[in-house]
């Protein structure tokens, strides 16, 4: 190791040297996503949302797209959503030319009980099928400390009554007490590799428009933040950003202080707005390399 390295590697936190986060989320039906675009165009990690638990434990994937149908994806303990789903969810890692190296599931609501047996191997089951490595907390709601945390801790958990291993990330907006209190019970005495809560997607748009990196990471006792913007839309313009906005604004917050990384709400304006994502993608690699 160079003395550089060295020195580095003695006075900054374990996750500090990782590689920078450069993250979508996909709010279109991944069927219909532009899996060449997202995986070419300079991204790591994608985010894939609209997925709930449903009362009798199964797990539903909502496609939120227009022509597309919601489906079950897993039930009694194993897949049931099709090979054609599983196939392109797992080819975001797989193919040759790919630079996504993580693959999350997003869930806006987490009040999850009971924490049943045959829920966790729902969870193991999908995990396998789509080759999964986190699940995302976008909680804008109910804020139940106990629950969430009794939650990512079966999803992290290797156990025969766990989830498989899952790592466990948030995308908060508000409330930095609890995300406060769910990550300093969750990640209590552990270290990179071992940290349950792994990463926090900040929400910088709408709700969270004025929302600050650093002091997020300042309460969050220190874990590094990625920012999320959203891109150029028509629902909300005002909230929408251009690439070259977005570029601005990830190099003004992680000169104020160092970021894990970056990333944008959502594919579906993307390619509904006909923008570019390596344009985008561009703008994320400029910044966090």
């Amino acid at each position: 190791m160079k003395p550089l390295n060295l020195l580095l590697t003695l006075l900054l936190p374990p996750f500090a040297l990782a590689t920078p986060i450069r993250s979508m989320f996909l709010f279109k039906d991944v069927l219909k996503s532009n899996t060449t675009a997202l995986t070419t165009s300079g991204f790591n990690t994608l985010m894939i949302f609209g997925i709930g638990v449903l009362s009798n434990g199964d797990i539903k994937y909502y496609s939120n797209t227009p022509g597309s149908s919601d489906v079950v994806i897993a039930s009694n303990g194993t897949y049931v959503g099709g090979d054609s789903l599983s196939t392109k969810v797992r080819s975001f890692k797989s193919l040759p030319s790919s630079t996504i190296t993580r693959v999350e599931i997003s869930m806006n609501s987490q009040h999850i009980t009971p924490l049943t047996p045959l829920l966790a191997s729902n969870f193991r089951a999908l995990k396998a099928a789509w080759s999964l490595d986190a699940v995302n907390n976008d909680d804008e709601s109910i804020y139940d400390v106990s629950s969430t945390v009794a939650f990512a801790k079966m999803l992290a958990s290797n156990s025969s009554s766990g989830g498989g291993g899952y790592r466990y990330t948030i995308s908060p907006y508000t409330n930095t007490r609890f995300w406060t209190s769910v990550t300093s019970q969750l990640n209590k005495s552990l270290k990179e590799p071992d940290l349950v809560m792994d990463r926090v997607y900040l929400q910088c748009y709408d709700g969270g428009a004025g929302n600050n990196p650093a002091s997020w990471q300042s309460a969050l006792g220190g874990i590094k933040v990625v920012p999320l913007v959203w891109v150029t839309n028509d629902s909300k313009p005002g909230q929408g950003t251009t690439a070259a906005q977005a570029r601005s604004k990830f190099s003004g917050w992680n000169k104020g202080s160092a970021l894990a990384g970056g990333g944008y709400w959502n594919d579906f304006d993307i390619e509904k707005m006909k923008l570019s994502y390596k344009d985008y993608g561009d703008a994320l690699t400029s910044v966090f390399p």
